[in-house]
């Protein structure tokens, strides 16, 4: 796919193929982080715990075809809920795209760069722990603040 298509701008969420779909993707894998909510006030907290199946080095996941057969409540981004899920980073291209805002310009789409995204320091990549490391039972004492993986240093 060429960055001169600029097909996201062009074409219509709904009408997108499966692999300008994927493309939109920044890699950030930062959705790949647990988030935990409030019971009483339902306030969603990021942590920096992330999936088991997330090479964070790589940002991909090791199991995607098939991840909600692994993991049965990974949500699935989709054009219907793409601008409405406020737990992905703002700066997620789906949730701009959804919202009809432009693409940043660190984002894979626009640098031809499918590592822009680590480079430019919004990956998860030497911020996270596996939730394999860790008891579930400590989720909450990991949760960071809001802007945690937008950071450049740690």
């Amino acid at each position: 796919m060429s960055v001169k298509d600029r097909f996201w701008e062009r074409i219509p969420f709904k009408d997108l193929n499966q692999q300008q779909w994927e493309s939109i993707c920044d890699g950030c894998c930062q959705c790949c982080a647990h988030k935990l909510q409030d019971e009483d006030t339902d306030e969603i907290f990021k942590t920096n715990v992330v999936c088991q199946y997330l090479d964070t080095n790589k940002c991909q996941c090791t199991v995607y075809p098939e991840r909600h057969k692994y993991v049965p409540d990974c949500i699935k981004i989709t054009p219907d809920n793409a601008g409405t899920l406020t737990w992905v980073p703002e700066t997620c291209g789906y949730r701009l795209l959804a919202n009809g805002k432009p693409l940043p310009e660190w984002h894979p789409l626009e640098t031809g760069d499918p590592l822009s995204a680590k480079k430019a320091n919004r990956a998860v990549t030497g911020k996270v722990i596996s939730e394999a490391d860790i008891n579930e039972e400590d989720f909450e004492d990991y949760v960071v603040d809001e802007d945690y993986f937008d950071r450049d240093e740690l």
